[in-house]
C-alpha cells in the first residue's frame, strides 16, 4: 500500500490530531485520499507485461513515496495525499498519472487504468516479496489473469467505534458505487458479459466479501483474529471486505471498485464515497440506525452491479426490488446532497454525473470503442488516452 493518511478536520482550520478534530460529526469536513492500481501492457499488442521494475526505475525520485509495486509484476500503484478539496485530489491524481504514464513510456510499455487486461496473453508472475510468496504458497492458483486493478478511497473518521458504525451504514449503497466504477468488460480477448469482470475474478480470494454487520470495534477485531486463525487470511492486510477500517490510518477505506479510466471518473467516485461516509456520520449523530440488509441480498446486489454495471438494473436493498441502476444512483446522490454541499462538492458532482450520462460508464465506453472497430487494441488505445488525460 502506498503512503496514505487521513483525518477529520474541523472547518475551516485543519487539525493535526484526529481525535481533537472530531467535534460534532455533522459540522465537520472529512479528508479524502485515493489509491489507484494500473496495468502495464505492451504498447503494440496490449498484452500485459512484467515491467514494474523497469517502470519504477523511470519514476522521478520525488514521487517514490507515492508509487509502489502491486501484487503482480504487470501492476503498479499510486496514492494521493489526503485533502479537503476535490481540486487537490484532482491535481494529485493528474500529476501522478502523468508522471507514471511518462515513466512507462520511457520503459517501453503503456499504462492503463483498467480493471483487468482485455487482451489474452501469458500471466505475469507475482512480485518477489516474502508476503506474496506466502500468499501463493497458501492459496495457490487464485491469480487468474494479468492483474486485478482496483481503486481504494480513504475517508477520515474520528475513532474506530465511529468507523465501525460507518461501515454498517454504507453497506446498502456500495453496490451502486460498484456499478459506477465498472471498468473491465473484456478479458482474455473476449467480452465477458460483465461490466466488471475484475469483481468476479477478485472473488476467488476467500476473504473477499461484503462487509458484515458489526456490533462494535471489538467485534470487528475479533472477526479479524478468527478469520486469520481459520486460514482464509494470512494477516489483517488480507481483510478484503468491500469496506474496512484502515490498519494504519484513522480512515474508513472503501475498496470494491475497478480503477477508474480517467481522473474525472476517479474524482466523482472520491466525492461520492466521502458523501456516503459524511452522511453516515450525520445519521449516527442523529440516532438513525443503519438499514437492515440481508447478507444474501447484499451478495446478489453486488453480483448484479458487476454484471449489469451502470447501464443495466440493480437491486434496491431498501425494498428488494430490481430497478434501473441510474435511478438508484440518482437516489443515492439526492441522499448525499447535504453532505456534498457541506464539503463544496455538489456542483462538481452534478457536472461529472452529467458527463457520465452523456458518455456512458467506463465499461460502456470500452464496448462502444470495440463496437466501432472490432479491435481490442483500439480499446487499449482509448483507455491509455483517458488514463493520462490526453
Amino acid at each position: 500500500m502506498v503512503e496514505m493518511t487521513g483525518q477529520v478536520v474541523q472547518a475551516p482550520a485543519e487539525a493535526t490530531d484526529p481525535a481533537q478534530a472530531a467535534g460534532t460529526a455533522r459540522d465537520d469536513l472529512l479528508t479524502v485520499g485515493v489509491e489507484e492500481e494500473f496495468l502495464l501492457v505492451d504498447p503494440h499488442t496490449g498484452v500485459a507485461v512484467p515491467a514494474v521494475d523497469l517502470v519504477m526505475e523511470q519514476v522521478p525520485a520525488e514521487l517514490h513515496g507515492q508509487v509502489e509495486r502491486e501484487f503482480q509484476t504487470s501492476q503498479i500503484e499510486i496514492g494521493s495525499p489526503p485533502g479537503l478539496e476535490l481540486s487537490s485530489i484532482r491535481h494529485s491524481l493528474g500529476v501522478l498519472r502523468s508522471a507514471l504514464a511518462e515513466a512507462a513510456d520511457r520503459a517501453g510499455v503503456r499504462l492503463l487504468a483498467i480493471g483487468t487486461g482485455p487482451v489474452d496473453g501469458p500471466i505475469p508472475p507475482v512480485v518477489d516479496k516474502p508476503r506474496f510468496d506466502k500468499m501463493i504458497e497458501r492459496f495457490r492458483l487464485l491469480v487468474p489473469g494479468p492483474g486485478n486493478n482496483g481503486m481504494h478511497v480513504h475517508v477520515g473518521v474520528p475513532d474506530s467505534e465511529t468507523g465501525v458504525q460507518v461501515l454498517n451504514h454504507v453497506r446498502p449503497w456500495l453496490p451502486v458505487l460498484q456499478a459506477v466504477t465498472a471498468n473491465s468488460p473484456f478479458s482474455a480477448g473476449e467480452d465477458t458479459g460483465y461490466a466488471s469482470w475484475r469483481s468476479i475474478e477478485w472473488e476467488r480470494w476467500p476473504s473477499v466479501a461484503p462487509t458484515p454487520y458489526l456490533l462494535s470495534h471489538e467485534h470487528y477485531e475479533r472477526m479479524i483474529r478468527q478469520l486469520i486463525s481459520s486460514g482464509v487470511m494470512l494477516d489483517e492486510g488480507m481483510l478484503y471486505w468491500y469496506a474496512r477500517l484502515s490498519a494504519k490510518y484513522p480512515t474508513v477505506e472503501i475498496r470494491l471498485g475497478d480503477v477508474c479510466p480517467s481522473v474525472d471518473d476517479a474524482v466523482l467516485v472520491a466525492a461520492l464515497v466521502r458523501g456516503m461516509v459524511a452522511t453516515a456520520m450525520t445519521d449516527i449523530a442523529d440516532g438513525r440506525p443503519a438499514i437492515a440488509t440481508d447478507h444474501h441480498m447484499l451478495v446478489a446486489a453486488h453480483w448484479r452491479a458487476a454484471h449489469d454495471g451502470l447501464e443495466g438494473d440493480g437491486v434496491d436493498l431498501t425494498t428488494g426490488e430490481v430497478r434501473p441502476m441510474w435511478e438508484l444512483l440518482d437516489e443515492l446522490v439526492d441522499r448525499l446532497g447535504p453532505a456534498l454541499e457541506r464539503h463544496g462538492d455538489l456542483a462538481e458532482v452534478t457536472e461529472l454525473l452529467g458527463a457520465l450520462r452523456r458518455h456512458g460508464s467506463p465499461a460502456a465506453r470500452q464496448r462502444a470503442v470495440y463496437a466501432r472497430s472490432g479491435r481490442l487494441t483500439d480499446v487499449v488505445d482509448d483507455v491509455a488516452r483517458q488514463t493520462r488525460g490526453a
